[in-house]
């Protein structure tokens, strides 16, 4: 048996707000989601899918792990997600392949916009 990768867990005060950026952001709608949970996508999706899970408590300390998105336009991008309800860090990091700027959704999960450069 083959192991799958399926989707991310997102813990949530308000899963319906987080999600909604998410969705607005990466262009994915919600699938079927149990009570209280949004998840963005469905099962067997050519990408995994976000799945955003009630919690009672709001996040606190450094998360161990987080999403990088790819990004045409590193400028418009920022712009989006703090239209959205996200927030920039402050974080950025130049590359001789490419910039990457560290955001929050609105619970401030941490998560990256990446700019590549072209490729010669």
């Amino acid at each position: 048996m083959a192991n799958v990768w399926s989707g991310v867990t997102v813990d949530c005060v308000d899963p319906q707000r987080v999600a909604r950026f998410w969705s607005a952001l990466l262009g994915r709608e919600p699938g079927p989601s149990e009570e209280g949970w949004v998840y963005l996508g469905e099962r067997g999706d050519t990408q995994p899918r976000l799945v955003f899970q009630p919690v009672a408590e709001p996040r606190s300390g450094k998360v161990r792990i987080h999403l990088d998105v790819t990004v045409d336009d590193l400028a418009e991008a920022m712009s989006t997600v703090v239209r959205l309800g996200g927030g920039f860090t402050g974080e950025r990091h130049d590359h001789p392949g490419g910039t990457v700027v560290v955001m929050t959704d609105p619970e401030n999960h941490e998560f990256c916009l990446v700019e590549y450069a072209p490729t010669p």
